[in-house]
């Protein structure tokens, strides 16, 4: 990377800028003392995709895949039974996970809005989650594979479940998921 003056000037305003310190006009001076070396923290980038139904999305930070489907399409309301339209795209993520995974240990987690008690969302998660376990555990039969289950309620929103002292039900819809995560082969 070079570090001639006119680079380091305008890393320094860039930061100023992102920082919200004042800018004076210095920008065309000559450095008249050491430029000091900027240091930032570079937080880890996530892609994540969507599917256009809103009811499927990947997400991928390292070599870690996260596909998340929403309860929705999953189960009905209240319950933990998979529907005929799960049991497809679940074995449709089973392929993946075959053709894409390193192998080791998959976690399902189940999730919640904020709707009900706590204890009836962690048991509802759960019994969810162990449900797509169950269901994924047919189709990766012979791979080795360690598949996880856990409920996690409605501690990890993806959104909040309520903005500004209104309930937004787009937002819960999307905290009603489970999602399934493996580490990718690289």
């Amino acid at each position: 990377m070079s570090r001639s003056p006119e680079r380091l000037t305008a890393l320094a305003l860039t930061f100023a800028l992102v920082a919200g310190l004042p800018v004076t006009a210095w920008a065309d001076e000559e450095p008249t003392a050491g430029v000091e070396e900027i240091v930032a923290p570079v937080e880890d980038i996530v892609a994540e995709v969507e599917s256009l139904d809103g009811a499927e999305s990947e997400s991928k930070r390292g070599e870690e895949v996260t596909v998340a489907l929403t309860s929705d399409v999953l189960f009905a309301l209240d319950k933990a039974v998979l529907t005929g339209g799960a049991k497809q795209r679940l074995r449709r993520v089973a392929e993946r996970i075959r053709a894409e995974s390193a192998g080791g240990q998959v976690r399902i987690e189940g999730h919640t809005d904020d709707q009900g008690s706590d204890a009836y969302n962690d048991a509802l998660s759960l019994r969810r989650a162990q449900a797509v376990r169950q269901a994924l555990q047919a189709a990766l039969a012979g791979t080795g594979t360690t598949l996880l289950a856990k409920g996690f309620g409605e501690s990890r929103p993806r959104v909040p479940n309520v903005v500004d002292g209104a309930p937004v039900e787009a937002n819960r819809a999307k905290n009603r998921r489970v999602e399934i995560v493996f580490a990718a082969a690289r």
